[in-house]
């Protein structure tokens, strides 16, 4: 039964993943033939490919919390709910992250194969967050009880950052805020003086 469940999700997630990546469109999509709706019959207008994806995930997650045992309710959820899921996700990776031991760690671009594990990227797993919190609270979801925006997520988030750009040898740079400011700064000072 549980590997029912599991497999249940997991075709769900790879239907996800292909519809945002284009690949699992329907065969007369795209095609110069147009099909018009009756007159009486408006359709709802066509979701932005961000939308799709948000609406997606968050199937995608209340599927995950219904085969847990015993179900979780989307009202009883917590971030330990969401942090088991990203977990969960991470066989469905695509992304190769090097382990400690392993000849390649710390290499961007290495010369060989390796057994080391393939992971959901950092940056999806971003995404994905930001996706389901946004989509928490178009819900229904209150701002301060949204699971997708605790502390713990964040700090797990950053973890996996840290950890697979030590694996994989790619720096992640900080955006520099002090300098934005101070140009706005300077551009204000020199309108004030232009006016004066």
């Amino acid at each position: 039964m549980g590997q029912m469940v599991k497999n249940l999700v997991h075709q769900q997630y790879r239907l996800a993943v292909l519809m945002s990546s284009g690949q699992g469109r329907e065969s007369g999509e795209g095609s110069s033939r147009s099909v018009s709706a009756p007159a009486d019959h408006q359709q709802p207008p066509q979701l932005s490919r961000y939308e799709s994806q948000k609406r997606r995930d968050w199937n995608t997650f209340g599927q995950y919390l219904k085969n847990q045992r015993p179900p979780v309710a989307m009202s009883q959820c917590n971030y330990n709910h969401v942090l088991d899921f990203l977990r969960y996700l991470d066989q469905f990776g695509k992304t190769k992250v090097h382990l400690q031991g392993c000849v390649f760690f710390g290499q961007p671009e290495p010369p060989g194969p390796c057994a080391c594990p393939l992971r959901q990227a950092w940056g999806s797993l971003d995404a994905l967050i930001g996706r389901l919190r946004a989509a928490y609270e178009e819900n229904g979801g209150l701002p301060e009880t949204n699971p997708f925006a605790s502390g713990a997520i964040r700090l797990y988030l950053r973890d996996v950052r840290g950890s697979q750009a030590k694996a994989r040898g790619i720096p992640y740079k900080k955006k520099k805020k002090k300098r934005n400011q101070m140009k706005a700064t300077d551009e204000t000072t020199n309108f004030q003086m232009q006016s004066a």
